[in-house]
């Protein structure tokens, strides 16, 4: 354990970011395998449906710094260029 009071502070801030990167990680999953789920499932309504949410989030992501501008950009794209296969 840290005994300098900067390094402790450091290792707090580093547990709230990591769980934050963590929840907002995970629901990004989420989103994307609803999209994916809908996609294999050829239903083209649903797919629009969760295409929305997904892209929202993983953009507010990129904004937060938890994914990196490209990293976003592709995963959006890939999303959208599944969806825009069904149509």
């Amino acid at each position: 354990m840290a005994n300098i009071k900067s390094a402790k502070k450091r290792i707090r801030v580093t547990e709230k970011k990591t769980l934050r990167n963590q929840i907002v990680t995970s629901k990004v999953k989420t989103l994307v395998k609803k999209v994916n789920s809908a996609v294999e499932a050829n239903d083209l309504e649903a797919a629009k449906a969760n295409l929305g949410p997904a892209v929202a989030e993983i953009d507010k992501a990129a904004t937060k710094g938890i994914f990196k501008r490209t990293t976003a950009s592709r995963k959006i794209s890939r999303l959208t260029k599944r969806v825009n296969k069904l149509a």
